[in-house]
């Protein structure tokens, strides 16, 4: 029976690179042939996915919400007529504050986006201007109330971690996002990749963020609190409101199919009991090309090892809330889960087993990496 779908379309341009952003994107410019060549690569996909249900569609990046309302209606009608659309599909659109646009977004609304994903970042303004953002507090507030009235599901980003960063301004920042009323809300803890503007900072000596000890803390206090006002600790980083979980993001928590499409995307799909991984070619100029040579935009796919696949299902599988099935787990690497160092984990109170299931418990969370290398290991 053909398995569900999720899709993911990425949009690689930004106004602005923020300094801490490691993903695939450029300085915005016009490029009037990407939206053909998504289209292009969306009937590949179709050819080598076959019938399915496509269950959710996430434009991300870069900024989805500098695409026309006539691109994305363009993406979504093409997805429509190539497969079955669930009538409930999840349609998601993640927007920067400074971008908000009553037309446009209640065109969005009006051709299926129903969630918008706001990079808020942060209610203050001090931080925000550190993390290089484009918007102010006030801003983020419009967006959220014009995104509340426009879409039946309202989602943000929140970044925590950053140097300066104490309880009390913690604190405001969530007291501020919970008025809001968002359904959704997303939380990040700055971390310092490497080649990032904020990486180079580092190295002259410029702290950006705050200690992992600090961090932790932070992190501890964040999740109390949003508990405590009604959202489920869903997954790792995520909180939501009664029925407004991420259905996408839940798609690779799973470890489901998804069809990666735009310059750099990652996708992942299961064709007779084998699990494929692919990446789009990474500049756009290539990924255009490469759709008009070969008609598709893969740099590469991969057959992926059981244990590779096994792996994954791990590592992405116990961040969510309902961890992994260990049957599946060991239908996957043709292994058996259960051993000393699980039990151990078991015995420590950072993993547990109920039924089927092997999930990773509150305390866990806090050391999820560590635990995650000791099950691979």
């Amino acid at each position: 029976m053909p398995k569900d779908l999720a899709i993911y379309v990425h949009w690689p341009f930004c106004t602005r690179i923020c300094p801490y952003c490691d993903f695939n994107v450029y300085k915005q410019k016009k490029e009037t042939d990407l939206i053909s060549a998504i289209l292009t690569d969306l009937s590949f996909w179709r050819s080598w996915s076959g019938p399915r249900l496509v269950t959710s569609i996430h434009f991300g990046g870069g900024t989805p919400s500098l695409m026309t309302d006539e691109d994305v209606y363009s993406v979504i009608s093409k997805i429509n007529s190539l497969w079955n659309v669930k009538p409930s599909c999840e349609i998601t659109l993640e927007a920067n504050p400074i971008d908000m646009n009553k037309k446009r977004w209640e065109a969005y609304a009006k051709f299926g986006v129903n969630r918008l994903s706001l990079g808020v970042q942060s209610f203050y303004d001090v931080a925000l201007s550190t993390l290089g953002r484009d918007h102010n507090s006030e801003q983020a507030k419009k967006s959220i109330k014009l995104a509340k009235n426009t879409f039946p599901s309202v989602s943000m980003d929140l970044i925590f971690g950053w140097e300066g960063q104490n309880e009390r301004l913690l604190m405001y920042d969530l007291t501020e996002a919970i008025k809001t009323g968002v359904e959704h809300i997303s939380t990040y803890q700055l971390t310092i990749e490497e080649g990032t503007a904020f990486h180079k900072s580092e190295i002259r000596g410029n702290k950006k963020s705050v200690t992992s000890d600090q961090s932790a803390d932070l992190y501890d206090i964040l999740v109390k609190n949003l508990v405590a006002s009604g959202f489920e600790h869903y997954e790792v980083s995520n909180f939501a409101k009664p029925n407004h979980q991420s259905q996408h993001n839940l798609t690779y928590w799973k470890g489901l199919d998804y069809v990666g499409v735009g310059p750099g995307a990652h996708g992942r799909v299961t064709l007779n009991n084998s699990r494929y991984c692919t990446i789009s070619k990474m500049h756009p100029r290539d990924y255009i090309q490469n759709t008009k040579v070969m008609g598709h935009g893969l740099e590469s796919r991969e057959k992926l090892s059981p244990l590779d696949w096994a792996s994954e299902y791990i590592i992405m599988g116990l961040r969510a809330d309902n961890g992994i099935s260990i049957q599946r787990y060991e239908e996957i690497s043709g292994h058996s889960l259960l051993n000393k160092k699980i039990y151990s984990l078991v015995d420590g109170g950072f993993l547990l087993i109920e039924g089927d299931i092997l999930s990773v418990s509150r305390k866990g969370r806090n050391v999820l990496d560590h635990i995650t290398r000791e099950i691979l290991i």
